[in-house]
This record gives structure tokens, sequence and C-alpha cells, in this order.
């Protein structure tokens, strides 16, 4: 082929000219062909399709975490204070609280719940909370000792009781 590369879908197979005969009667042979391009794209999907699904495992591995991981399910903590912010999205919904410490000085604490739709089961609502609500939680501190807790139950200003908890991640339950 003239002037560069051939492409696989312009392919022709080469033919070489195997005898010397007069221009009009010629002799050819077949030279290899590269692999069928059909051939190469099936091993390129089936490839690419194993390295996806391997990557999506992983990730889907990595993304969630073990209660014991991260929270210690032998200390539980009773707090009460008045909520400041909550964020309602995925994985977990976490909403914060100004809560008065042993010493006396106020710290906003992260409670982390289970997801929204497990706590829309669990009898939650978008507006079961709200910011300035005056609210107990027991919950199981973060291993690290940031000001993170494991909510299990939210007692509310009203007297009712909700689960925060996911029944699944292995942590403790109320």
């Amino acid at each position: 082929m003239r002037g560069g590369k051939q492409s696989y879908s312009s392919y022709r197979p080469q033919l070489t000219l195997n005898c010397v005969l007069p221009s009009h009667k010629r002799c050819y042979n077949r030279v290899e062909e590269p692999p069928a391009l059909r051939t190469v794209m099936q091993f390129t999907l089936t490839r690419f399709a194993f390295c996806a699904g391997f990557g999506m495992l992983t990730q889907c591995l990595w993304a969630h975490h073990a209660f014991s991981a991260e929270f210690d399910a032998k200390q539980s903590i009773t707090f009460e204070g008045v909520v400041t912010r909550i964020e309602w999205a995925n994985p977990h919904v976490y909403f914060y609280a100004d809560v008065k410490e042993k010493d006396g000085r106020t710290a906003n604490w992260a409670f982390e719940t289970a997801g929204p739709n497990t706590l829309m089961r669990l009898g939650w609502g978008r507006n079961s909370l709200k910011v300035g609500d005056h609210i107990t939680v027991l919950c199981y501190p973060a291993r690290d000792g940031a000001r993170v807790a494991s909510a299990r139950s939210v007692l509310l200003e009203n007297g009712r009781k909700v689960f925060a908890g996911s029944p699944i991640d292995g942590g403790p339950q109320p």
C-alpha cells in the first residue's frame, strides 16, 4: 500500500509474486494475514469487560466498611444536644449536634446513621430531625478519638424514639 500503514478496515491480503510469467499471467501466493478483526475485537471487549467488572467489584469492597473497623462496640455513650446540621445523602446520613462534654465545654459531634432508604424503613423521614431540635443519642464512638459516632437510636424532642443504625452493618442493636 502506498503512503503508510494499512488499517484493518482497508486490509487486503498482501500478495507476492512467486514465479516469473508474462504480466498478464501472474502466479501469486498469500502471505500471512494479521488476525481477523472480529477475533481481535472479541478479545479486546472480553478483556475490557473483565477489567471493568473486577474494578467495580474492588470499588464495592472498598466503598463500605464494617462497623467494628471504625467504631468501638464496647463503649456506648449517650449524648444530649441540639442538632446543628443534617446531611441526608448516601451511603450514610449524618447529623451534627452540639453536645456538652464531661468537662462542661460544648463540642460539635458528627453522628453517622444508616443510609436514607434504611432510615425510611425504620420510620424516619427527611423532616424527622430539624436543625435546632433537642435530641438524645445512644451511640458508639470512633476508635480514633475523633468526634464522630455511630448513632444507634435517637430520642426526639416529642418523646419518639427512632432507630438509626443499620441492621446489617455488624454493629450492636439497641
